[in-house]
């Protein structure tokens, strides 16, 4: 397999190098970090010069404002925007990395048409309702329930480890509609406007001291059944979708950000004598040679995506995202530990966020399926193992 550019993509790389180039002068300054309605501001500010500029959208599908171009130029995109500097995806990315490829692989054209174009323009803002407080790793075992009432349904329950859902105008919800079918048998994938009555927003702070997760509660919320991606109970292979956006492609701006972090650490270390340490310089060479391998895993798996999308398939990662998942979670938590020990008290400065980046690396092997559950899909769907041995 040929990891570089072809001459197409090196044009465009250098095309977007040069507006990155021109723009990112430009832009304010971030807001503070628990000013949540100024972060949205600002981070829909940076979505929609991108969706003006034509970078927005890349991989998503013509008719739904996108660009048709495929995985892979997004994924440049993604390469470029982090090793400039770029604001990150931020308030959008829910919308952007999870529910929106989730719509445009899933939904239906009406769906696509109404959902997707604003999420581009940055318009609309996104959050995440799966796990709950019983249900995190164990997703099946959620028990929000959906009861069908004429053309809607009357969802009760409670979501935890809500993403950005006090500034949200929608939420990709999992709920259980057939209550007397198998786990996985009887869910439902919802698009729910988080403006509906019934519905309670408790923020939450972490170990880290931020408050972008929140407890969503759920009270006879009406959700139409038009807002209701795939068929009724199939919501367990939708959310599969939703997942595999997240484990194969959503972190893949993350990698090159760990890559500059990781250079940043080799010259803090030339410069404070830790450098010496041969088993230090052995240790930061390789998670060097970590990073370097998991970004053309993500290069590998978007390139299996891309060959599916031009032979007029879905563009959904496949397992290969389990694989990365799994070894990125712990290779960012090892970054960090290199960190404090090349670093020592300085390490602790909040105001270069190198204790919050240490403590949310801790969350990397629980978010979007713990390693437990990554080593199960690796064990059985690539290594062909019996099921049975590992539940």
């Amino acid at each position: 397999m040929n990891l570089d550019d072809t001459p197409e993509e090196a044009d465009f790389r250098h095309r977007l190098r040069s507006w990155l180039h021109r723009t990112l002068p430009t832009l304010p300054p971030a807001p503070a970090a628990d000013d949540w309605p100024a972060r949205r501001a600002h981070d829909c500010a940076w979505q929609r010069a991108l969706y003006e500029a034509g970078y927005a959208g890349l991989h998503w599908p013509c008719e739904a404002g996108g660009q048709g171009a495929g995985p892979l130029r997004h994924l440049i995109l993604l390469e470029e925007a982090e090793q400039a500097g770029a604001p990150y995806v931020g308030a959008g990315f829910v919308g952007l990395l999870h529910a929106g490829p989730t719509i445009a692989a899933e939904g239906t054209a009406a769906q696509r048409a109404r959902w997707l174009p604003p999420i581009l323009r940055g318009e609309e803002v996104w959050c995440q309702g799966f796990s709950e407080p019983e249900a995190g790793s164990d997703l099946a075992a959620l028990r929000t329930r959906a009861v069908r009432d004429g053309d809607s349904y009357l969802v009760t329950g409670s979501k935890i480890w809500t993403s950005h859902a006090q500034i949200a105008d929608w939420c990709e919800l999992l709920v259980r509609t057939d209550p007397s079918a198998p786990r996985h048998r009887g869910l439902s994938w919802l698009a729910m406007p988080m403006n509906a009555p019934g519905v309670t927003v408790r923020p939450l702070r972490t170990l880290a001291g931020s408050t972008e997760f929140a407890e969503v509660f759920l009270d006879e919320v009406r959700i139409p059944v038009s807002c209701r991606v795939g068929a009724e109970n199939d919501g367990w292979r939708v959310s599969m979708v939703t997942l595999s956006f997240e484990r194969g492609t959503a972190f893949a701006g993350e990698v090159v950000a760990c890559r500059r972090t990781l250079g940043r650490l080799a010259r803090a270390a030339q410069a404070n004598g830790a450098w010496e340490d041969a088993v230090l310089r052995r240790r930061l060479g390789r998670l060097h040679a970590e990073f370097t391998a998991l970004w053309r895993l993500v290069q590998a798996n978007v390139s299996e995506a891309e060959h599916s999308w031009r032979s007029g398939e879905s563009a959904v990662p496949g397992v290969g995202g389990s694989v990365f998942k799994l070894r990125y979670s712990h290779a960012r938590q090892e970054l960090y530990e290199a960190a404090a020990e090349v670093l020592g008290p300085l390490a602790l400065d909040a105001r270069r966020n190198w204790t919050a980046d240490r403590l949310s690396a801790l969350a990397y092997t629980i978010a979007a399926g713990t390693s437990q559950i990554q080593q199960n899909i690796i064990a059985e769907r690539i290594l062909g193992l019996p099921s049975g041995r590992w539940r």
